[in-house]
């Protein structure tokens, strides 16, 4: 029996698309922050598992066709910004 938490590591993604998205979407992205931009662009961010789980965020994106500006992650949650 495993007693050790679930300490998977995760990473922090922004993913900016242009356009925006109907509220009713927004459950397949549970757990991501969504931002809209004024000149019509949304960023979600937030912490994504793996792999998989990005590339799954990116496919109902690509399903909802919205155009795909960018993909960025980081570890320290996009200092930058």
């Amino acid at each position: 029996m495993n007693t050790q938490p679930d300490t998977q590591p995760t990473k922090f993604y922004e993913i900016r698309f242009r356009g925006t998205m109907d509220e009713r979407y927004s459950r397949w992205f549970e757990g991501m922050k969504f931002t809209v931009l004024p000149e019509g662009e949304t960023i979600i961010t937030g912490r994504i598992t793996d792999q998989a789980a990005l590339f799954g965020i990116l496919n109902r994106l690509r399903d909802l066709n919205l155009e795909l500006l960018e993909v960025r992650s980081n570890d320290e949650e996009l200092k930058a910004k």
